[in-house]
């Protein structure tokens, strides 16, 4: 079979013949893969700078880690694959797979449970939203992001607020059900004023951060209190596209009722995982299947994968390999 092979970290996947992968127990499924989506993480997980990554076999790893694709019995499934996605078959998970509704378009199955887990595990697990929360987005411009911003208000929070540095993806925020925009830029003494108005007006509940880096100092600024009662805060880390470190002061645990967590591979229950293709992801592919939850993606064939694994794509947009 053909695939994208991974032979050293760091280096570009290979488009080459692979051996197909045969099950060894009754936990595995061999399938025919549709659509794999590119992600942060399969490229971090490569390069091996990702805290899950493992070392590469002697004979190379297929690349991916999940996507959609077909059980022996023709019924179209998400899935997540045991030795990567990025081939023509694969091996999966029995019981890690998830129906694809008729009405939702391989490309976009494929593109977005990665959001959903990277947004509604924090929001549903981590950060407990409640109805009337007002949600901070931290990194609102990316994939996920913007999946981010739509089921905070699916989940119904009162108000959403997003930052990110691209206006024109911050101006589509808009249209998917953010509230108010902050812009971020070098100029961290604007970000604070913009923000500290909008939280004194209406203090945030929870917040979503896909940058950590010096915009979380910010962030963490703005909410500490200065003695007197605060609201239940609750503060999760989803990303660190601006940097994996911060500088924390410990007035700032003391001084608000804030709670700090993380939401990621480690960070979940086996609970919380089996919600997650039990309940959850079905119920975001059909919001999408109704048109409801919104994705935009950029289609690129596997036999390309080299050229393309380090394809930029426009902000807002997930890169899908059609097998």
């Amino acid at each position: 079979m053909k695939a994208a092979v991974i032979y050293q970290k760091g280096e570009m996947p290979q488009y080459v013949d692979f051996s197909e992968p045969a099950p060894k127990n009754n936990d595995a499924l061999l399938v025919t893969v549709k659509a794999v989506a590119i992600k942060h993480l399969d490229k971090s997980k490569a390069s091996g700078k990702h805290y899950s990554s493992n070392e590469l076999p002697g004979t190379g790893r297929i690349a991916g880690g999940d996507g959609v694709c077909l059980l022996p019995n023709g019924i179209r499934v998400y899935g997540m694959a045991i030795n990567g996605m990025l081939a023509e078959k694969a091996l999966i998970y029995k019981d890690r797979i998830v129906k694809i509704p008729d009405g939702l378009d391989d490309a976009t199955a494929a593109a977005l449970p990665n959001a959903v887990i990277g947004a509604a595990m924090g929001l549903k697990f981590k950060a407990d939203i409640q109805p009337g929360d007002t949600v901070l987005i931290n990194g609102a411009t990316g994939f996920t992001g913007r999946v981010a911003v739509q089921i905070a208000k699916y989940y119904g929070a009162g108000k959403v607020i997003a930052t990110g540095r691209n206006q024109q993806s911050l101006n589509q925020l808009l249209l998917l059900g953010a509230d108010e925009i902050i812009t971020l830029n070098e100029d961290n003494d604007q970000f604070e004023s913009a923000l500290t108005g909008i939280h004194q007006k209406a203090p945030i509940d929870v917040v979503i951060d896909y940058l950590w880096g010096s915009t979380a100092e910010v962030i963490l600024s703005i909410l500490k209190g200065n003695g007197s009662f605060t609201n239940k805060i609750r503060y999760v880390s989803v990303g660190a596209m601006s940097g994996e470190f911060i500088q924390l002061s410990a007035s700032n645990l003391r001084s608000a009722d804030l709670q700090l967590t993380g939401s990621g591979l480690g960070a979940w229950t086996k609970q919380q995982v089996n919600g997650l293709f039990k309940t959850i992801l079905p119920e975001m592919f059909g919001l999408a299947a109704e048109g409801r939850l919104k994705v935009e993606t950029e289609l690129v064939r596997l036999e390309n994968i080299t050229d393309l694994w380090n394809m930029e794509v426009p902000d807002g947009k997930r890169l899908v390999v059609i097998v």
